[in-house]
């Protein structure tokens, strides 16, 4: 096993490096790029778009004397080639120095550690709340296959799968956020205005029921896939020939089920397990992030994006790259926990 993690840890570094040279290749080629924008701004223009980030010539520019322009290059750090720019940044990154933000004035990792209570708290919840309820549902759904309890609620999950999150979250706030029904919910923030005054137990209830809305608008249709797949994988092993041996032995459907069927029927769910629980330390949703009036790292993504903010895009990238490629590992070492008759080597001796 030691060789076999050993060598995917040595293909992380080409893969990590291909996604960055070519995202930073793509970011050469964009048009309204921070040059662009600062010159712009400077000339009370809005064209900035009008011209890539990688060309020289700026249609706009007969206001800014060339040597202002080499300035703000300089400035962006522009004024290197390519390759050069590239090769430092990656070199930063080695040691997670991310720069500076263009647009928001402050340390990427900083702006980036601002963020995460509210990514956390949406992806921790829903994490929790997903393995929590589809794994009991899709068990008793696969046991009660065919049943009215199986139609019913494979119709209602699918239609909540079928609904778009943004679309519940504003029928929530019309619902229960004072929109034109109740007012029961907080609709801003994780917090209130004077949490700080709160006592510990009264801080615990609030920051609950600022996430009430959110989190239900946000999980409902994540519900859908963990208990079909729950469901499918136990139903598999139910209609297996050794399942029919256990009970011709005369034993009960709980011994069957939970000491025969489970530890095989729950691998492919588990081991999605360290990669879904990374994750969801950073997860950000755009929508429910704005509809909801959270600023986390979903608006922080989109609003990097459309500013061109080049070092929080590729910051960002790096950091997330690395986390997905440590959980695939996760995942595929987790077969070999959660099953030991799975072995790596036939990888090893190959």
């Amino acid at each position: 096993m030691f060789s076999y993690i050993s060598r995917r840890i040595l293909l992380m570094i080409p893969t990590l490096f291909g996604i960055m040279l070519i995202t930073f290749t793509v970011t050469q080629f964009v048009p309204g790029g921070p040059v662009e924008r600062m010159i712009a701004d400077l000339e009370g223009t809005s064209r900035a778009g009008e011209v890539s980030a990688s060309s020289t010539i700026y249609q706009g520019r007969q206001g800014l004397d060339a040597e202002r322009v080499a300035q703000i290059k300089a400035m962006y750090g522009f004024d290197k080639p390519p390759l050069e720019r590239f090769l430092t940044m990656m070199k930063n990154y080695l040691v997670f120095d991310f720069g500076q933000s263009y647009y928001h004035h402050q340390g990427v990792a900083d702006l980036v550690i601002s963020k995460l209570p509210v990514s956390m708290s949406l992806g921790l919840w829903t994490f929790i709340i997903v393995y929590s309820t589809c794994i009991p549902l899709g068990i008793k759904k696969a046991v009660r296959d065919g049943s009215r309890f199986d139609v019913i609620t494979s119709t209602v999950i699918l239609v909540g799968y079928a609904i778009p999150g943004f679309v519940l979250a504003i029928v929530f706030i019309v619902l229960f956020g004072g929109g034109s029904f109740w007012n029961i919910f907080p609709l801003r923030g994780l917090v209130s205005d004077n949490w700080q005054e709160l006592s510990l137990l009264s801080k615990i209830v609030d920051y609950l029921w600022h996430m009430v809305l959110p989190i239900t608008a946000s999980t409902l249709g994540s519900l859908a896939v963990m208990t079909m797949l729950t469901k499918n994988s136990f139903l598999e092993e139910i209609r297996k020939q050794y399942v029919l041996t256990a009970r011709a032995k005369g034993l009960s459907e709980n011994q069957v089920l939970y000491h025969h069927i489970f530890r095989n029927a729950i691998i492919p769910i588990i081991t999605g397990f360290p990669g879904s629980f990374i994750t969801a330390f950073f997860t950000g949703s755009l929508l429910i992030e704005t509809i909801f009036s959270l600023d986390g790292m979903g608006l922080l993504a989109y609003e990097s994006i459309l500013n061109r903010d080049y070092p929080v895009v590729l910051g960002t990238l790096y950091f997330f790259t690395i986390l997905g490629l440590i959980s695939r590992l996760l995942s595929d070492l987790s077969y070999v926990l959660v099953d030991p008759r799975i072995t790596f080597d036939s990888v090893e001796s190959s």
